[in-house]
This record gives C-alpha cells, sequence and structure tokens, in this order.
C-alpha cells in the first residue's frame, strides 16, 4: 500500500481519485489548496503526488516548484493529473518541470490505477 496525495481544487474529481486508489489499496489524502501542498506533504510523506495544474491562486506548475525546492520531498515522484492537454502542456509539464508523468482528464479507473502502479514501481515503492 502506498501513500498517495492528490492535489485537485475540485472537490468531486479528488473524490473519484481518492476512491479508485483506494480500491487499489493505497491511503489516499486529499488537499484542496496548492498553497498547503508542501506543507501537507513534508508532515505526511507521501510515495507519490498526483497534482492538478489548474487551480485557483497557485497552479500546479508552481507548486511543483515549490517541492522540488524542498529537501524532504524533492524526490518524492509527482505527476500531474489535468485537463491540459496540448503538447505545449505536455512540454512543459514533463520536460521543462522534470514531472514524472501527465496523466490528462478525463481519465479512466483503469487507466489511472496503471498508471500509478507503473509509476510506483518505478520508483521502488513496494506495496
Amino acid at each position: 500500500m502506498a501513500k498517495i496525495l492528490t492535489v485537485d481544487d475540485e472537490q468531486d474529481i479528488a473524490d473519484v481519485v481518492k476512491l479508485v486508489l483506494e480500491l487499489d489499496g493505497h491511503e489516499v489524502k486529499i488537499e484542496t489548496d496548492p498553497s498547503e501542498v508542501a506543507e501537507v506533504a513534508i508532515e505526511w510523506l507521501p510515495d507519490l503526488i498526483l497534482l492538478d495544474v489548474v487551480m485557483p491562486h497557485m497552479d500546479g506548475y508552481d507548486v511543483l516548484k515549490d517541492i522540488r525546492t524542498r529537501s524532504e520531498l524533492k524526490d518524492i515522484p509527482v505527476a500531474f493529473l489535468t485537463s491540459k492537454n496540448k503538447s505545449v502542456d505536455f512540454m512543459m509539464g514533463l520536460h521543462m518541470l522534470k514531472a514524472d508523468d501527465y496523466i490528462t482528464k478525463p481519465f479512466g479507473k483503469k487507466d489511472l490505477s496503471e498508471r500509478v502502479q507503473a509509476l510506483l514501481e518505478r520508483h521502488g515503492v513496494n506495496e
């Protein structure tokens, strides 16, 4: 079982992600305020962070930049889970900001489960 922090300002989407991943046996915490992500992650130390891009006051790109500057969090894999699906968005997320994966909404529960599992395995997180 992995600890997964899902960050999305839309509670309904966060709840769906939580349900899907809990059915896979993971422990999931939801954060809806992007400005609180680093503090919550330092306290909880998740194995993976799923991060929306489009959020008010602070976008997911800035959240990832903040995470990567903190020694306690810099090695935690982060995957964007977002509706931004243009090639420029992929380039920004994966190549410029070095996210570990880029998952687009809408997502299927099987695809989400498989992508999360692959990320966890790639980063040596054993269940």
